[in-house]
């Protein structure tokens, strides 16, 4: 069997309601399980994937994590199936998200910001957030992007995280 997670792609910023979809299956009709973790907490739950006849089905689940205990801003998604024999986790597809609510109270949306020529973390989080020490929500929301806090270069895109 084999899973294709395409939602949600590395390093996306998701909310309380975690929307998980791709591709599954290989089997008849098979069951698969999804867990959303930070090493603290856990939200876990299954789905059902397939098309009848052995081939693959696309699937899209929808998460709640509000009521989870997350003490971190980053998250796991993971989608595997479990083996009949052993209970092992097969062909786990694993994908490090940022839990915005863990970063900004009330999290919604995003704002894509392009960086300028002089601009600073610092300046970027007092024009945002009204604030320039909570640059760190910035850093937070952009692990991909933001590598060394004291080092961003022009034409970079920012995720700015929003309530």
């Amino acid at each position: 069997m084999s899973i294709d997670v395409q939602q949600p792609r590395q390093y996306d910023i998701v909310g309380n309601s975690v929307q998980i979809a791709g591709v599954a299956g290989g089997a008849f009709e098979a069951n698969f399980n999804y867990r959303v973790h930070e090493g603290h907490d856990e939200v876990v739950g299954s789905f059902m994937a397939g098309d009848g006849t052995g081939g693959h089905g696309q699937f899209q689940i929808t998460v709640d994590v509000a009521g989870a205990a997350f003490q971190l801003d980053r998250l796991f998604v993971e989608v595997f199936h479990t083996s009949p024999k052993d209970g092992a986790e097969l062909d786990k597809v694993i994908v490090p998200v940022v839990h915005g609510p863990r970063i900004v109270p009330g999290y919604r949306v995003f704002l894509e910001h392009v960086v300028q020529t002089g601009e600073t973390l610092w300046g970027i989080a007092t024009q945002h957030y009204g604030a320039g020490n909570l640059y760190h929500r910035l850093v937070a929301a952009n692990p991909g992007t933001i590598t060394n806090p004291n080092l961003i270069h022009p034409g970079d895109v920012i995720r700015v995280p929003q309530a």
